[in-house]
């Protein structure tokens, strides 16, 4: 590899500045000793600064490593977009961070944090992502599949680090799971299967309520097939469709629901509902309606119980994806990994609300229970 005129004025001065090393530590007496006479041969000397000069090369640092460090330090712009509120998604970008410093990155000197948040308007969404790409991003974090599908139409090129892409081989994001192609990788969080292991678990926890009211926004890219396959594996006239688009349309879906004697809910996770949880576990208790949610902090706002992988080891893996990524890794080349560790969360607060007996069967298999 030929080396750039830069570099070969590197290599030259430390190649200098080690001869100087060597010719002083080959010639130099000692201060305490006594003043000797030395009479080498010209072959005795020439070996005692080779020798020296081998030393003094191997404790400078090489050529390459001073050329590596780049001379512009300024940190990269890592664009994080989020379908819900800065207020609601702390935690999560807090185990983001922690997976930066893990990995090495400390905030402010390697990486910067661009913060983007629809505030659950998901219609927001195309116009945050373009501005991230219009701020010359490094990265894009996508945190759910909505700002995944928003980072896709604004950019071919930035690389974007999904958290819970669904499916995203069998969706056509990436040409496979083992090799992406293209500027997508991260994490998938299965969430169509996802969503039909969500509704077994709730007919374990209440098995005498059969029709089941799925709530789902039409405006999320893969609620329509997660309904799809709930109402293929779980019958489709016991699968009772309810859309919400906003918080105003709550009253008016769980009214629907008590006309039509749906008798449990399943919410599929969304940045809308999940920025309405706690008023969404209220009206399913008003309603005697045993609900299955998605994301942990569903059950902990009161909703009956949850199933999804562990949040905080995602956004930890997809921070490491990130710090790879930034190193110089392609995200084409980076294999997608699925959830290592699903849980399951059971609120037994909101069983005792809603006269339920939690079989024992079920409770051996929670992560947790909130008493």
């Amino acid at each position: 590899m030929n080396r750039s005129r830069d570099d070969r004025k590197i290599a030259g001065s430390i190649f200098l500045g080690a001869m100087a090393a060597a010719s002083r530590v080959a010639l130099a007496q000692p201060a305490t000793h006594k003043p000797t006479v030395s009479f080498l041969s010209v072959a005795d000397r020439r070996r005692a600064i080779t020798r020296s000069l081998w030393g003094a090369l191997l404790l400078a640092p090489p050529a390459w490593v001073v050329c590596a460090q780049p001379a512009d330090t300024k940190p990269f712009r890592i664009g994080w977009l989020s379908g819900t509120s800065g207020a609601e998604y702390s935690a999560y970008l807090d185990s983001f961070r922690a997976g930066l410093r893990d990995a090495g990155f400390s905030e402010g000197r390697h990486y910067q944090l661009l913060l983007r948040y629809a505030e659950g308007q998901l219609e927001r969404l195309a116009a945050l992502a373009t501005d991230l790409v219009s701020q010359n991003v490094d990265l894009i974090v996508a945190t759910t599949p909505s700002t995944l599908v928003a980072a896709r139409r604004a950019t071919a090129t930035t690389p974007i680090v999904m958290v819970y892409g669904p499916d995203p081989a069998e969706s056509g994001v990436v040409s496979s799971l083992a090799r992406p192609g293209g500027n997508v990788t991260g994490l998938t969080s299965l969430s169509v299967d996802l969503s039909v292991k969500q509704l077994q678990l709730l007919r374990q926890i209440a098995p005498s309520r059969v029709r089941v009211a799925v709530l789902w926004n039409p405006a999320n890219p893969w609620h329509a097939i997660a309904l799809e396959r709930l109402r293929s594996s779980g019958g489709s006239n016991q699968i009772l469709a309810m859309p919400v688009r906003g918080p105003n349309d709550f009253e008016g879906a769980f009214a629907s629901i008590a006309k039509q004697r749906a008798e449990a809910l399943l919410c599929l996770s969304d940045p809308m509902t999940f920025i309405h949880r706690v008023r969404l576990a209220e009206l399913a208790i008003q309603g005697r309606l045993p609900s299955m949610h998605g994301v942990t902090a569903y059950a902990e706002a009161g909703g009956l119980a949850s199933y999804w992988p562990n949040p905080d080891a995602m956004y930890r893996r997809a921070a490491d994806y990130s710090h790879r990524i930034l190193s110089g890794a392609r995200p084409a080349d980076l294999p997608i990994e699925q959830p290592r560790t699903f849980e399951l969360v059971i609120n037994l607060r909101t069983a005792r609300a809603l006269g339920i007996q939690v079989p024992s069967g079920v409770l051996t298999m929670a992560a947790r229970t909130i008493e």
